[in-house]
């Protein structure tokens, strides 16, 4: 069994000193030697066959030693810790302070604590509101024109037919400052919908009466609130090259519009619409409810100090979770932070270390209504959820064995735990008028609406 000294450190860290004999090292380095002489070839020896003096001639003993290495630390970690009965959270910071061939293994084991919830604020009094939600007439026909969007037919003009404010034209364009090019001023190509606001106020009307071949100059002055804050409010030169003018021809919404959109009629499509958008909007009103309550309950709470290592660990997943983000949408991160928002990493990390603090107080919250509720999903709970999963992988027996392994079920009764809980805290914290309550008042509304018109025009008529 490995020695192990323990340290407090400030800010509920902890620094474990592990000292790793000869003799618990041994079976490491054998099996460590092993699987290099499967991936390397050692000469008179077929793979996976040589000795470990053979292996060690091979290579050295130093690289059997850093193959070694990670088994060795995170199994006698772990033994470590289940020795002391210490619970740790998030990854340990590992130093090795001494590693020679013959002698022990000493290294150190930097972890953060589980930060206690000194007082958790009476989830029971506090209170959030639900907002109304509901669609309107004036979504429906939002979301109509969206489609009459998609489908419109893009017929090319006539050679030296002007452009209107209903059309669509392509250019080449130069962006100059000072008479210098903009970095990244410059596109082929570019499509402009001359009925649609653009991101330079008044540029679309600049390209109203242009035709197929003009060459037009003119300036205007960047957004006030350009996110490029170099550019933002100054004025530059706009060299374009009409190229291409296309008029659009959008279909009538009517009921033909519909079945080529799989519906009835006119009004089954709309009654989708409606139903979808609703949907929609009561999903992202369940998910702001859900953040706001525990966003207020755990600022209402008092906890102890939140360790430096858990901190950063929580800022580096959210800096994972912006750079998938931005790589999704098929920019290169380095390039985004530079050219984009114009903020270094270490910026960033600034930014994101007040949400990352309530994000840690938020699921030490969770965890401490779990606690005093007695909440947890039971066994058949998760059994069910399991195989769920693991239907998915029939043909995947690798992906159905992590499904099962016991790592990934610690991880899924966590999830389902902390569900039950914000299930139990909305009912306790959340007040105001239900969704279907709110919608009936809106349908109301507009039947008062049609009626009041209907009324109108028989004055009108007398």
């Amino acid at each position: 069994m490995s020695q192990v000294q323990t340290e407090i450190l400030p800010k509920n860290s902890m620094k474990l000193t592990i000292t790793v004999s000869v003799e618990e090292i041994k079976p490491h380095l054998e099996h460590a030697a092993e699987h290099i002489s499967e991936h390397k070839e050692i000469a008179g020896f077929r793979p996976g066959k040589a000795n470990y003096e053979a292996v060690k001639q091979s290579v050295g003993e130093m690289a059997i030693y850093e193959e070694a290495l990670e088994n060795i630390v995170r199994q006698t970690f772990v033994e470590a810790l289940t020795a002391n009965n210490i619970e740790p959270v998030g990854s340990p910071a590992i130093d090795i302070e001494k590693m020679v061939p013959g002698n022990e293994l000493v290294y150190t084991a930097t972890i953060a604590l589980m930060p206690a919830v000194e007082q958790l604020a009476d989830y029971r009094t506090l209170k959030i509101t639900a907002k109304e939600v509901g669609v309107e007439d004036k979504d429906i026909d939002l979301a109509l024109q969206d489609l009459q969007r998609m489908q419109t037919k893009e017929v090319r003009a006539e050679a030296g037919v002007a452009a209107t404010k209903d059309n669509k034209v392509v250019i080449d364009m130069n962006i100059k400052k000072d008479n210098v090019p903009l970095d990244g001023g410059q596109a082929l190509g570019h499509a402009v919908y001359l009925a649609e606001a653009h991101y330079i106020p008044g540029f679309a009307e600049e390209l109203v009466g242009v035709k197929e071949g003009d060459i037009k100059n003119f300036t205007l002055k960047f957004p006030e609130e350009h996110y490029q804050k170099h550019l933002a409010g100054q004025e530059c030169l706009f060299e374009v090259e009409v190229k291409e003018l296309y008029r659009l021809e959008p279909p009538q919404l009517d009921d033909t519009f519909a079945a080529a959109l799989g519906q009835k009629d006119l009004g089954s499509l709309k009654t989708i619409i409606r139903d979808n958008m609703r949907k929609e909007k009561e999903s992202e009103e369940t998910i702001r409810q859900e953040r706001e309550l525990l966003e207020l309950l755990a600022k209402e709470s008092r906890f102890q100090d939140i360790p430096d290592l858990l901190l950063n660990e929580e800022i580096n997943k959210m800096i994972e979770e912006l750079k998938h983000g931005v790589e999704e949408q098929g920019m290169i991160f380095e390039e985004y932070l530079k050219n984009v928002i114009k903020k270094s990493l270490a910026d960033i990390k600034l930014d994101f270390t007040p949400q990352a603090i309530n994000r840690i107080k938020v699921a030490l919250v969770i965890k401490e209504v779990a606690k005093k509720e007695n909440i947890k999903a039971s066994d058949e709970e998760i059994n069910d959820e399991l195989d769920h999963l693991a239907k998915h992988y029939e043909e995947n027996k690798e992906a159905k064995d992590r499904v099962y392994s016991p790592a990934y079920r610690d991880y899924l009764e966590a999830i389902m735990r902390n569900r039950k809980v914000i299930e139990f805290l909305k009912e306790l914290m959340v007040g105001g008028k239900k969704a279907e309550e709110t919608q009936k008042a809106i349908e109301a509304k507009e039947d008062v609406k049609e009626t009041k018109t209907e009324e109108d025009v028989k004055t009108e008529e007398v």
